[in-house]
């Protein structure tokens, strides 16, 4: 499989001859050897990203070769295929980066040899939990480069080569089982935490309206910032949520209830986003995520972020004693699995105190 790279021009120069260059926006244009495909042409790649990268009048950081039936090499193939280019461009980033720090670790401590270098034939379930155990403080993100990994040999086993074989022949990966996640995550607001944020930022200031997209429609910030008036009719708020919209799209209709309907109407808002920048634009995720930082922070909530509300929602729908079904509807989960990560530790109030009515009950 030929692979599609970023930032690779062709072009066929006066005398027909075609070549390839490197050329980040209006970065320096660096020349590339070899034939599309080859081994020689990924190195030659890879050199260039990295003298692009370099500050002008430094040299670069030499690039080892990626040579074919390696962990890098297979790596190279996945971020190229049609399985990786289809997950949501943070998720990209996110599982980029994963790998290419288990890429970048040495087989043993203090070793030269990297991962990266690793044979694919000589890599075993053994190996992968050396990968997974380095992160043995940090469960969840031990558990991360088991899930990336298990995703890269999961797309050797389906590819095909130029000879009609997998590239690779097993998933070691797939033997190698998840830490036990000892965190609860995300940290939920409590209703004191809402009250302390709702006092600081009254209803009609953009602050407020955040807070109130997040937690009455219990949808993530990449969701919340592209809101708009388009996206209501008979005041039900319809969308397909941004993220997995390309592979697995998942298309809500959410009622608007009276208290967001009210800070909408009593804010400030956008001809196409509710919620809009001091330019009067439209946020960007990240910039969203920056300036709810900030109005947390100011209203003295540092541990408190825009996706704990989304987190906060659906707990709060627990205790109020909807189903797991029903909450899934509101926050297009798509299994009870990801949804009972939310509202556990609601579900165990709301039994606890219906147990504890039935002793009261019995009891003198």
């Amino acid at each position: 499989m030929q692979v599609k790279l970023r930032h690779v021009n062709r072009e066929v120069d006066r005398h027909n001859v075609v070549r390839f260059y490197y050329r980040k926006g209006k970065g320096r244009r660096i020349p590339l050897e070899g034939e599309p495909g080859t081994d020689e042409f990924l190195a030659s790649y890879e050199r260039a990203k990295m003298t692009d990268a370099a500050p002008k009048g430094k040299t670069p950081v030499k690039v080892r070769e990626v040579r074919k039936n390696t962990l890098r090499w297979l790596c190279v193939e996945y971020f190229g295929s049609a399985e990786f280019k289809l997950l949501d461009p943070r998720t990209q980033k996110v599982r980029r980066q994963i790998l290419e720090h288990c890429l970048d670790e040495p087989v043993e401590p203090g070793s030269q040899h990297l991962f990266a270098d690793y044979p694919l034939d000589r890599i075993t379930p053994r190996a992968i939990k050396v990968l997974r155990d380095r992160k043995l403080g940090a469960p969840e993100a031990a558990n991360s480069r088991v899930k990336a990994l298990r995703q890269v040999f999961a797309f050797g086993l389906d590819e095909e080569d130029e000879h009609g074989n997998a590239l690779v022949d097993r998933n070691p990966a797939r033997d190698v089982s998840y830490f036990d996640g000892n965190s609860e995550g995300i940290h939920a607001w409590s209703l004191a935490e809402v009250e302390q944020y709702e006092k600081k930022y009254p209803t009609g200031t953009k602050a407020r309206l955040a807070l109130d997209l997040l937690l009455y429609t219990c949808q993530r910030r990449s969701d919340v910032v592209r809101f708009g008036r388009q996206h209501v009719r008979n005041e039900v708020l319809t969308f397909t949520q941004f993220k997995g919209r390309k592979r697995k799209p998942v298309t809500l209709e959410l009622p608007i209830i009276p208290v967001l309907r009210k800070s909408i109407d009593a804010t400030k808002t956008g001809d196409m986003t509710f919620l809009i920048n001091d330019l009067n634009r439209g946020f960007s995720d990240a910039g969203f995520g920056n300036k709810f930082r900030e109005w947390c922070n100011k209203a003295g909530l540092p541990q408190c972020s825009a996706h704990g509300l989304r987190k906060a929602g659906a707990a709060r729908l627990a205790e109020l004693g909807c189903t797991d079904r029903q909450i899934m509807a509101i926050t297009g989960h798509l299994t009870e699995k990801e949804v009972t990560r939310y509202t556990r530790s609601a579900n165990q109030k709301v039994m606890a105190k219906a147990a504890m009515k039935r002793l009261a009950k019995n009891t003198r």
